[in-house]
């Protein structure tokens, strides 16, 4: 719901104190691009374009600026992936593939992004740099980052813990019937 992909059937969703259930398809399309970043668990990049390129697509479809290409790259710096920018995206590794995605999710400096498993393809040392920059560029750029994954222990200290265990929700690492009693 809060990647705007569905609509609700009852309640509103107000990202950035707007309701976005009162947007037509084609507003939604754009908020979408503009305040929200996708880090999908997979890839999902385009094998015909390069590194760069890719990460470059939403700044496009938003209708860019000079700068694009400049933080573009400063992004790719960030995940490690300067010198792969040229590159097309079917001669990378799937680890050089999910930095991608994750420069490409961040490159129109969302107001939120949604990032499922974003390590879940990446050795420890690049998954703790990419931990590293999220939580950079969520004090810096006062973002929101929501993050589904299966390893809790990469992500350390965070502003809130939401943890889901046989369907039901609760708040911290451990469900309350499974807390330790002083």
């Amino acid at each position: 719901m809060i990647g705007l992909l569905d609509h609700p059937t009852n309640g509103k969703i107000f990202i950035d104190g707007v309701d976005t259930t009162t947007l037509g398809d084609d507003k939604i399309s754009s908020f979408r691009n503009n305040k929200l970043g996708f880090i999908f668990q997979f890839s999902n990049l385009l094998t015909d374009l390069t590194v760069l390129e890719n990460v470059l697509l939403p700044i496009q479809i938003a209708g860019g600026t000079t700068n694009d290409e400049k933080n573009a790259g400063d992004l790719l710096k960030a995940v490690g992936l300067e010198n792969q920018m040229h590159k097309r995206a079917n001669k990378i590794s799937g680890g050089q593939a999910q930095r991608v995605a994750i420069a490409r999710g961040l490159i129109n400096k969302p107001s939120i992004v949604l990032a499922d498993e974003p390590t879940g393809n990446l050795d420890s040392v690049t998954s703790q740099t990419i931990v590293d920059l999220m939580k950079s560029m969520a004090k810096k750029l006062n973002q929101t980052f929501i993050i589904v994954t299966h390893d809790r222990e990469h992500f350390g200290d965070v502003d809130r813990v939401i943890t889901i265990k046989d369907g039901k929700a609760f708040e911290g690492d451990q469900p309350p019937e499974m807390e330790i009693m002083a």
